[in-house]
């Protein structure tokens, strides 16, 4: 019966014969096949990990490796660098003065906006076409979204690049390495999509400040107000220019004094703190009045770093001598900027003769960006004090040295100008923004001493756009006789922001060795 069963068994054309052996080699070959399935997938899940950590690697090594780029933002050439982080934001470095620290996205990217020098022939054509400010303004967003965009197409190019060679590397299979470049491909596009998507422009206006920057809301004000009022100002700095080219057919109108010919003309400005507006009027004002020699007390720049240094440039194209003396805002690299300039000469305890006036003058002897202007010996310690006096008297012991009579002296503080007195009939000075003119107690013995106390030419920067009032704009032109002698001078003050009245106010010297001014009625020009 049993060889019968195997028989049947055997034709069957679905049944296989199993032996006892085969009944007792069966489990085994059972878990083989399962070791050989949990092998083979703890390998795929190997290879996946592999593949995931080679991506996120590339990933690393090719944003830091590529994700940088170059771009002009405005006059500045900026370098715009991406970098893996655990939380979005950006920081903008405006070296040396610190950086400001924007929380400006989400996801794992951080953006370095680095600005670099400021470009020479782009500043000079921004003050010489006051309009391109609002212009610039505008484009520096588009240079900004066009960098952005350059710099979002290089980082994934370079991320997806870096990954696909190092899993090649790794794996030598293209396969494995064109998944892990897929990978690198949606990781990186992923991250800057999420930052794209999150993106809080509004975070420009709260800003956290790291460097000398931490002073910048106490120095500058709200940046929004700031901002609003110098778009307002610069829209009618146009018409104002206009204004003040109108001041010398006024002048010719007044008949209380005619220069005389051979009368030398002096343009005294002051405290431009990076105004660029004051060089357009500077400009104009050169030109209408004919002046001969321009004369700075000080305060060109505001914090007297090496980026401002550029402000200067527009020195050379008065192209009329331009006599300097350093003031508390700015530094030695600021002074020697102005020296370069091929028509300036920077004074410091020294003399110089111009169109037949002997100057001297002597810088501030403090540097100090960081502190607001006050009126000349107030909340002085007795320390400083003793500073300016200090360089007073260095200047006075410079000018009764001087072979030629000095019919000018400089100083930056008026709290300086008290030993020059019977030193010389003037003295010119600036730092406290307010128009001044004064005699110095005179010394027994010698002639008198004026003192003049210039405001600012720059309206004090974004100082003065802070106050209720605007700091308005001023400067002086001074005529002297063929004596050298002070017979005359017209006050321009341009309205601050806002304001687009122009005043010229003539004051005649009645006895120009006594330095006794007689005022004019003021004649505003609209």
């Amino acid at each position: 019966m049993d060889g019968q069963e195997n028989e049947e068994r055997s034709t069957r054309g679905d049944e296989t014969p199993v032996t006892g052996r085969a009944r007792r080699l069966a489990p085994r070959r059972r878990g083989a096949a399962d070791r050989r399935g949990w092998r083979r997938g703890l390998r795929a899940a190997g290879v996946t990990l592999a593949v995931v950590t080679v991506a996120l690697a590339g990933v690393v090594i090719g944003v830091l490796a590529g994700g940088r780029v170059t771009t002009d933002i405005g006059p500045f050439q900026a370098e715009l660098t991406v970098a893996p982080a655990i939380t979005g934001s950006t920081t903008v470095d405006v070296p040396p003065l610190g950086a400001l620290l924007l929380d400006s996205h989400d996801g794992p990217t951080h953006l370095r906006v680095d600005l670099g020098a400021l470009d020479q022939s782009r500043t000079e054509a921004l003050l010489d076409d006051p309009a391109s400010i609002n212009q610039a303004s505008q484009s520096a967003v588009e240079d900004v979204r066009e960098g952005v965009m350059r710099l979002g197409m290089r980082t994934l190019a370079s991320a997806v690049l870096v990954t696909l060679l190092l899993a090649l590397l790794v794996f030598r299979d293209a396969r494995r390495a064109a998944w892990a470049g897929a990978l690198a491909l949606v990781i990186t596009a992923g991250s800057l999509g999420a930052a794209a998507a999150t993106l809080r422009p509004q975070s420009i206006e709260e800003p956290r400040y790291e460097g000398l920057l931490v002073n910048a809301p106490a120095i500058v004000g709200d940046a929004r107000r700031i901002a609003n009022d110098y778009s307002k100002y610069a829209e009618q700095l146009q018409r104002i220019v206009g204004n003040v080219s109108q001041l010398y057919t006024t002048v010719s109108s007044l008949p209380v004094y005619e220069p005389a010919p051979g009368t030398t003309r002096v343009l005294h400005v002051s405290d431009m703190h990076l105004n660029p507006t004051g060089w357009q009027l500077i400009r104009t004002v050169v030109e209408q009045f004919d002046i001969d020699v321009v004369i700075d007390t000080g305060d060109i720049t505001d914090w007297g770093s090496e980026p401002e240094a550029s402000f200067v440039g527009s020195i050379g194209l008065l192209r009329k001598p331009y006599v300097y003396i350093r003031g508390n805002h700015d530094s030695g690299k600021t002074a020697a900027a102005v020296a370069r300039q091929p028509n300036a000469r920077v004074l410091s305890n020294s003399t110089t003769t111009i169109a037949g006036l002997t100057i001297a003058g002597i810088g501030d002897p403090r540097f100090t960006p960081d502190k607001n202007t006050s009126p000349a010996g107030s909340g002085l310690t007795k320390q400083v004090a003793d500073q300016l006096i200090d360089v007073g008297d260095q200047l006075a012991a410079t000018v009764r040295s001087s072979p030629s009579p000095v019919n000018i002296a400089l100083v930056h503080d008026p709290a300086s100008a008290g030993p020059l007195s019977g030193t010389c009939p003037l003295v010119l000075a600036g730092h406290t923004h307010n128009r001044q003119m004064s005699k110095l107690p005179q010394v027994p013995g010698r002639t008198s001493t004026q003192l003049m106390v210039q405001g600012s030419t720059g309206g004090a920067g974004l100082r003065g756009l802070e106050g209720e009032k605007p700091t308005p704009l001023s400067m002086s032109v001074l005529y002297f006789d063929k004596d050298k002698m002070l017979q005359a001078y017209d006050d321009i003050t341009v309205g601050g922001t806002g304001q687009a009245q122009v005043n010229l106010e003539r004051h005649v010297v009645e006895n120009p060795k006594a330095g006794a001014p007689a005022p004019v009625t003021p004649t505003p020009t609209r």
